[in-house]
C-alpha cells in the first residue's frame, strides 16, 4: 500500500527535479488565473493513481480542487474521464506531465497484472512481482501490481532472505548458505533458494528452506520434480514467465509465478490531460 507521507516527499522530489528554475511556460499566465483540467483516459484498463492525483496538485496550491471520478482498481474505457481538478491555471500547468507520468505507468502496470491474472485464475497460484522495479519508483509500481490483482514479493532487501545463484556462488555449499541464513532470520522471515538443477533442488530440501524457487526451468520439469518438495515447502517459478506462457507454469502446481517484465516491459496506459471547453 502507498505510504503517503512517503508518497508527498517522493512529488516533492519530481516536482524540484523537473521545476528548479520556475516553470517559464506557465509564466504567461497570471498567477490568480483560475482554470480547469480534465484527465481521461484514451484507451481501456485498470486504472491506478487516486492518491497521485490528491497530492501531486496540492503540493504547489492548497486549496485546488479535486474531483476524482475512478478509483484505483476500477476498469477505464476509452474517452471516460478520471479526474476533474481545479485551480491556478499556473499549478495545472506545472504539475500536469507530473501527475500524467505517474499515473500512465502505474496504471499500465495495474492493468497487465490484471491480464495475468485473469488468464491463471482457474488455478491456485498466486502472480507476485520483483525487485526489479524502476530505482525510485519501487513504491508507485508495487502498489499498482497490487491494485491489478496481484501480490508484492520482497518490497525491499530487508522483506526475508533470498538466496540467489550469486549467493550461491559465493558460498562453498547452499547447506553452509542456508545454515548461516538461518542464524540471522527473525521468527517473521522466510528464507527462499533459487535451484535451477536436480542437485540444487535436493540441496535446497534437505536444507529445510522455506521457498523453493525454480529459476529459468521448463514447466514440464517443474511438474516433474515438485513432487518431491515436501508438502510445508512452499514453491515458486520465475525467470521469462509471460502472459503467453503462465497457464502453464500455474498448472505445474507452484503457490507463485513472479514476473519482473510486470515492471520493465511495460506500456504505458495513455491518458491525457484536457482543458474541456
Amino acid at each position: 500500500m502507498l505510504n503517503k507521507l512517503y508518497v508527498q516527499e517522493k512529488l516533492k522530489q519530481f516536482y524540484l527535479e523537473d521545476n528548479h528554475y520556475g516553470d517559464l511556460s506557465s509564466s504567461v499566465f497570471d498567477l490568480n488565473q483560475k482554470g480547469e483540467l480534465t484527465l481521461i483516459s484514451k484507451a481501456q484498463g485498470i486504472f491506478c493513481g487516486e492518491t497521485i492525483i490528491q497530492k501531486s496538485f496540492k503540493l504547489i496550491e492548497s486549496n485546488v480542487h479535486t474531483n476524482i471520478l475512478v478509483k484505483d482498481g476500477e476498469i477505464v474505457e476509452k474517452g471516460q474521464k478520471i479526474a476533474i481538478i481545479k485551480g491556478s491555471i499556473t499549478t495545472l500547468l506545472t504539475m500536469e506531465r507530473i501527475t500524467l507520468n505517474l499515473i500512465q505507468r502505474m496504471s499500465g502496470i495495474a492493468t497487465s497484472t490484471h491480464h495475468i491474472v485473469q488468464k491463471v485464475q482457474d488455478t491456485n497460484v498466486k502472480i507476485v512481482d520483483t525487485r526489479k522495479t524502476t530505482p525510485g519508483l519501487g513504491m508507485f509500481e508495487k502498489h499498482a501490481v497490487h491494485v491489478g490483482g496481484g501480490y508484492n514479493h520482497r518490497r525491499t532487501l530487508n522483506d526475508g532472505l533470498m538466496l540467489k545463484d550469486n549467493h550461491i556462488s559465493f558460498s562453498e555449499s547452499i547447506q553452509d548458505l542456508v545454515s548461516k541464513a538461518k542464524q540471522l532470520v527473525g521468527p517473521m522471515d522466510k528464507i527462499e533458494i533459487e535451484i535451477e538443477d536436480i542437485d540444487s533442488l535436493q540441496e535446497a530440501i534437505k536444507a529445510e528452506v522455506d521457498i523453493i524457487m525454480f529459476d529459468n526451468c521448463k514447466p514440464e520439469w517443474i511438474a516433474q520434480h515438485i513432487q518431491d518438495v515436501p508438502s510445508h515447502i512452499k514453491t515458486e517459478a520465475s525467470g521469462n514467465i509471460n502472459i503467453d506462457n503462465v497457464l502453464e507454469y500455474a498448472q505445474t502446481g507452484v503457490h507463485y509465478i513472479s514476473i519482473g517484465s510486470l515492471f520493465y516491459n511495460q506500456q504505458a496506459l495513455d491518458i491525457s490531460a484536457k482543458v474541456v471547453i
